[in-house]
């Protein structure tokens, strides 16, 4: 099988979250065709990584600190900017073309088998198949360490399969409503559906309902919490550990393990200062379960040779472009934290006219999106991404109704046409920002020749 016919394979699968819910959670049928691989992600060390926002940059800054560390490491997130591969990584690089098409070929045979025999009543959902692809391949690869980051939700999440040697859970807020629940409660039931008897945890304190649930769930399966609150720098110009940002790095300094480290992260933001928290004290928790190869110079190290694009990632302006800035934003939650980051960003910069490309998703909440959004811009260029979920610019342009007038609002019929008008009409001297879906941000970095 080739790869291009197994990611062709793969997509015709459809998207997880158009599937009936009942199809999509259910972790009976999980173990059931990992099983029948010779259950794969039992033979992998691994740390679980749940939240709404930030648990790709936490997963990712782990990843990067253990592979610093001199660790075989492996990283499964999601989704993807530009290529599939991208979600199943070993020391930082994408798997194979070969293999992943090898590896399809392996799980789709065993789960076409397992239908026929009536051991599945259907074939695994998209998601499933590259979760139980990825165990494949990383059991096979005999890494030291696995970070798997959660697909959505937690409990009934395909990755959910495994015994962590510990959980992390990120920040929560509303998002897959449809699946997860309608409140802050009851979404942060699903993510704490990872925390292990007798586990460990690594969080942070949130929103008051949030903290609720994950500490009932932490006393009622006797695990242990480990708070990463000694890792987050105060934030308070006048305590002298103000975290300096020029949007291409964040700097500041904190103690770990005895000893002070500067953070140098090329994650900005101040919701990041929360993301590299979590994964510093996940590091320092593994180093006293036994990693000895983890070290304070290390996690500096890994921090700082940390690669996510697409969060925050800015773009220097050149003789042909504009400054760009690209943020996946697909949340209400993540909308505020690209506004705080932008406007401090261009309060160094001297406040420029901001261009906005926009697209997202029609199942997120466009409205509250657009309206945290948009009136941060001189311009806003609506357009969709090349696939089916993807709201139209007319879908957008009635989410943002409410605005009214103070909004200046162009359609574009793709991203190839979006980006061609806002370079026109941001000038050289001007700062284009793409945000919304990750699928719109992935598609700009293809066009734009930004490697992942």
């Amino acid at each position: 099988m080739s790869y291009e016919t197994a990611v062709a394979q793969m997509n015709a699968l459809g998207h997880e979250l158009a599937q009936a819910p009942s199809h999509k959670f259910d972790l009976a049928h999980m173990r059931v065709l990992l099983a029948a691989l010779g259950h794969p992600e039992s033979r992998i060390r691994t740390v679980l990584v749940a939240g709404t926002n930030g648990k790709g940059s936490t997963a990712a800054t782990l990843s990067s600190i253990l592979q610093a560390s001199g660790l075989k490491t492996g990283l499964y997130t999601s989704p993807h900017l530009v290529r599939i591969n991208e979600r199943i990584r070993l020391d930082g690089k994408p798997i194979a073309d070969d293999e992943f098409a090898l590896l399809h070929d392996v799980v789709d045979r065993t789960a076409e088998r397992l239908v026929v025999e009536g051991d599945l009543p259907w074939h695994p959902s998209f998601f499933e198949m590259l979760t139980a692809m990825a165990f494949e391949y990383f059991a096979r690869s005999h890494p030291d360490v696995v970070v798997l980051e959660v697909g959505m939700g937690g409990r009934l999440d395909a990755t959910n399969v495994v015994e962590p040697r510990l959980s992390i859970i990120t920040d929560i807020s509303l998002d897959h409503q449809k699946y997860l629940g309608e409140t802050i409660a009851e979404i942060a039931r699903e993510k704490a559906g990872i925390i292990r008897p007798g586990g460990v945890v690594v969080t942070l304190p949130q929103l008051p309902e949030a903290n609720d649930m994950i500490g009932n769930t932490i006393l009622d399966r006797g695990a242990r919490a480990v708070n990463a609150v000694l890792y987050v720098p105060p934030l308070s110009p006048g305590s002298g550990l103000w975290p300096e940002a020029d949007g291409q790095a964040q700097r500041y300094a904190v103690e770990v393990m005895g000893k002070q480290i500067v953070v140098e992260s090329p994650l900005v933001g101040r919701h990041q200062l929360r993301n590299v928290a979590l994964a510093i004290a996940a590091a320092v928790e593994l180093q006293e379960q036994g990693v000895t190869e983890i070290s304070p110079e290390t996690i500096a190290r890994g921090i700082r040779q940390t690669r996510w694009p697409g969060r925050f990632q800015v773009l220097p302006a050149t003789a042909e472009n504009p400054e760009y800035v690209l943020d996946v934003a697909h949340n209400p939650a993540g909308a505020w934290a690209l506004r705080s980051t932008l406007s401090a960003y261009q309060n160094a910069a001297d406040g420029r006219d901001v261009t906005v490309v926009f697209g997202v998703m029609r199942d997120k909440a466009m409205q509250e999106i657009t309206e945290i959004l948009f009136p941060i811009a001189s311009r806003v260029i609506v357009t969709h991404a090349n696939n089916p979920r993807s709201a139209s610019p007319e879908e957008i342009r009635r989410a943002a109704a409410r605005l009214g007038d103070g909004v200046d609002l162009e359609d574009a019929s793709d991203v190839v046409a979006a980006l061609d008008r806002a370079k026109k009409v941001a000038g050289a001297k001007g700062l284009v920002v793409i945000t919304g879906s990750i699928y719109i941000v992935g598609e700009a970095m293809r066009i734009l020749g930004v490697s992942i």
